[in-house]
């Protein structure tokens, strides 16, 4: 046992100088007083090569004089023993991460492999699908067990309550769920079969999709019912009303109308222009506004604006992807979709108008599935859509009796946010 040389009362009264310097307790422990003030515990000693190691022991006072000495004895068995205390410290360290990792719950996975991937996924709407689906269904059972602790029981308790309600949204969320449990085992976090795997496993638990979706449609309302609908959505007076209203009457994507921006339009026309990027298809796709659309962009808040033209609660950030759909349920239409309006439109536009089939197709930004026309074909059909969207507005209108509000400036409900 080395001889200690220093109090306690020393290590207190040691004052800064204009350089550094030491004060030896013996056997290789010193308190290091930087010019700052600042006081570090230090072990110097041969390493078994013979080199001189150095270790940090901790700051003075929260390591006292009496934990550093346990401290120091413990590196000179370490050394007597042939062992390099350092490298040592540094094993303990990566035992730990190791540890620390194998303790990651679902939720803490699924985050770091949405992380990793996030800048593979071009469209930002496929980001947020990932985190509402797995917030919304999977975390509630799941997100705080560890992926070696999730056995196929847990992931039936996760799917089979929306399985027939909700098919599409349940087999993308299995799908997520696989994808996350196979990070994890790649990871060294699991091993074994993934509980979440279709083939030959869940397949034997659970309908088949194509069975349940049927037609693989999206539930749409008649447009014979668009009106009493449409009186009971501007009755809304919540942002994402508006954003339901305005992806109606221009027959557009959830992921067009929910990132629309103020540079993409021009009133005077009037004109929105969808970039190529956002777009299905990746080809720019303008989109002709009638009359009730203008109406109803000038009456938003953020009319006048240069950022995103539906602007969730927090500034610069956009609604969620599920807010129109949690709009839907909160008016007691959840046997809706939003995607199925477009239905309702395509429907109306070939039982009510006598506009070409090709029109409304353009309208909807579909592709042209004849190659030979698609080769060939080189406009976008822009002023017979225009008046195509303006007789579809019309035909809203009537029904509902334009009845139409404009949005309050007193904010939305919460549930509508974006999980920035």
């Amino acid at each position: 046992m080395p001889e200690s040389i220093l109090r306690d009362l020393q290590c207190r009264a040691a004052k800064p100088r204009a350089s550094a310097y030491r004060l030896n307790d013996g056997g290789g422990l010193a308190l290091h007083v930087k010019p700052t003030g600042l006081k570090y515990w230090q072990f110097r000693y041969t390493k078994p090569d013979g080199r001189e190691g150095l270790i940090q022991i901790g700051p003075y006072p929260r390591v006292t004089l009496e934990k550093a000495r346990v401290a120091r004895n413990e590196h000179r068995s370490a050394v007597s023993r042939g062992d390099d205390p350092a490298m040592l410290r540094k094993q303990d360290k990566a035992r730990s991460k190791v540890e620390a990792a194998r303790s990651l719950t679902f939720r803490q996975c699924a985050e770091a492999y949405i992380k990793a991937r996030r800048t593979e996924w071009a469209n930002p709407k496929h980001t947020q699908q990932w985190e509402n689906t797995l917030k919304t269904y999977a975390y509630p059972f799941i997100g705080a067990l560890r992926p070696v602790d999730i056995d196929t029981d847990l992931v039936m308790r996760v799917l089979q309550p929306i399985w027939l309600a909700k098919n599409e949204t349940a087999s993308r969320l299995r799908g997520r769920i696989e994808s996350i449990m196979d990070w994890a085992k790649v990871s060294g976090l699991r091993v074994g079969e993934n509980p979440a795997r279709w083939s030959g496993h869940l397949d034997h638990l659970l309908a088949s999709p194509s069975k349940v979706q049927k037609d693989g449609h999206h539930a749409a309302l008649p447009y014979s019912e668009i009106g009493p609908f449409f009186n009971k959505l501007r009755a809304n007076d919540v942002t994402s009303a508006r954003l339901l209203e305005f992806t109606i009457l221009t027959a557009t994507r959830t992921g067009d109308s929910l990132y629309a921006a103020w540079p993409e339009f021009d009133l005077s026309v009037p004109l929105w222009t969808v970039p190529a990027e956002r777009t299905k298809a990746k080809r720019e796709h303008r989109v002709p506004l009638s009359s009730s659309v203008v109406t109803l962009l000038k009456a938003l808040p953020t009319f006048g604006g240069a950022g995103l033209v539906f602007e969730g609660v927090k500034e610069g950030k956009p609604l969620s992807n599920m807010a129109m759909l949690k709009l839907l349920e909160r008016m007691k239409r959840d046997d809706l979709t939003t995607h199925g309006f477009r239905s309702t439109f395509r429907d109306w536009a070939a039982e009510c108008t006598a506009f070409p089939s090709e029109v409304a197709e353009m309208a909807l930004a579909h592709a042209i599935r004849d190659k030979t026309e698609s080769a060939y074909r080189r406009g976008d059909l822009l002023d017979k859509r225009r008046g195509l969207m303006q007789a579809w507005a019309d035909y809203i209108d009537q029904q509902s009796g334009a009845n139409v509000i404009p949005l309050h400036d007193d904010g939305d409900a919460p549930s509508e946010a974006s999980s920035a």
